[in-house]
């Protein structure tokens, strides 16, 4: 029979809008089920490893609140992350320096400049339903994406206190995540980045999101914050940099993981994993957070629409949106962001004509005239970097 407690949990997670199997899974707390219990109204698309989206419209605050924000483990949770047991952590900086460091959370909160940015992090997969033919991996819609508060130190700091060697590509990165199978010997992720992005002013060691200490299924007690890149090399659960003389070569850096073809490829194709690159900045998003999809809106006067937009680039340029198919555009208000790699709030007002029914677009355009497309931009084997147009369907009254 199923435990009160277990049954307690199934409930707290249903009253969230997450959809579970029954009976509630026996490694709940390992996997970070038992943790989703905190969120508000996510939608469930993989228990092991845990990943979960947020629908467009609860994005709608400016800065993301914690129950808000999407989940998407690759390993299951450390025991140190389920206790929230901090003692003995730290953080080891090595490789290509001359000084290597191991630091605890004490030291790297006391040693150097605490700094706090609102900075998107977003999955690389994000977007991945709408490809055609579908692929593999988690359906993420428009959900896997957030713009939270994120306190901690600049990595850059760190990497000068260690002295980089000239020799010094790339960094490669590592977390106490047990892998899904539980060999101690695998690492659930281990991605990196190059040199150059490491020192940017807004890449992040974060121990705090929102004002609060990370969470359990957000990298407590530490996690890297690269804004602009893909979410997986954000490590969670951090316990080391390895500083390298060449491009990582770490669990899910090789192969088809985030990477994309090097040239358009046919949709369907099989694609030599010598014909693969690294993926680097995301490219230029929006979203449409209110009105909500399916909502009903006045026809014939003006209604209010708002949203956010964000790129890797660190800002946007412009907002469109039409409700005619992209025959006709209206320009956006578009604020600046709070700091470089934030996601900038945009507003706009329109009249839908006459009553019935009308496909909301959003376009956003980065600081170099790129424009989102109204489909997705290329087809690749694992559905990433997918920036068409978000769209709503509204109904005029």
């Amino acid at each position: 029979m199923q435990s009160r407690r277990a049954f307690l949990k199934g409930t707290a997670l249903a009253a969230t809008g997450v959809l579970l199997r029954a009976p509630f899974p026996a490694r709940a707390a390992e996997s970070g089920l038992a943790q989703m219990a905190e969120k508000d109204g996510l939608v469930l698309l993989g228990e092991e490893p845990l990943v979960a989206e947020t629908p467009a419209h609860l994005l709608d605050d400016a800065v993301t609140p914690t129950e808000r924000m999407f989940v998407r483990l690759n390993g299951l949770l450390p025991q140190s992350a389920v206790d929230l047991d901090a003692s003995g952590w730290t953080l080891t900086i090595d490789g290509e320096v001359e000084r290597p460091l191991r630091l605890t959370l004490d030291q790297l909160q006391r040693d150097f400049e605490t700094v706090s940015a609102n900075l998107v992090l977003e999955c690389a997969g994000n977007g991945r339903a709408f490809f055609q033919p579908p692929v593999e991996g988690n359906a993420w819609t428009w959900g896997g994406v957030g713009c939270p508060r994120w306190t901690g130190v600049r990595l850059w700091e760190l990497l000068m206190a260690a002295g980089l060697e000239d020799s010094a590509v790339y960094t490669g990165h590592y977390g106490n995540d047990p892998h899904l199978s539980g060999d101690p010997t695998k690492h659930a992720i281990s991605r990196g980045i190059p040199i150059e992005k490491a020192l940017e002013e807004w890449t992040l060691i974060a121990w705090a999101m929102n004002g609060q200490p990370l969470g359990p299924l957000h990298g407590f007690p530490l996690r890297l914050v690269v804004p602009g890149y893909p979410g997986s090399v954000s490590q969670k659960f951090l316990t080391r940099i390895w500083v390298r003389d060449r491009v990582h070569d770490g669990e899910k850096m090789l192969g088809q993981s985030y990477r994309l073809p090097a040239h358009p490829v046919a949709p369907g194709s099989t694609v030599p994993d010598g014909e693969m690159e690294i993926l680097g900045a995301i490219p230029v998003k929006s979203l449409i957070t209110s009105p909500a999809d399916g909502a009903t809106v006045p026809a014939g006067r003006l209604f209010a629409l708002r949203g956010h937009a964000w790129s890797g680039k660190g800002t946007v340029r412009a907002m469109h949106l039409s409700f005619d198919y992209g025959q006709s555009w209206v320009a956006a208000g578009l604020s600046a962001p709070a700091n470089p790699f934030a996601w900038q709030r945009w507003v706009a007002e329109i009249t839908l004509p006459t009553a019935g029914r009308y496909e909301l677009w959003a376009r956003a355009t980065d600081p170099d005239g790129v424009m989102q497309p109204p489909v997705p931009p290329g087809w690749n084997p694992q559905g990433y970097a997918n920036n068409m147009m978000h769209r709503i369907v509204v109904v005029a009254v």
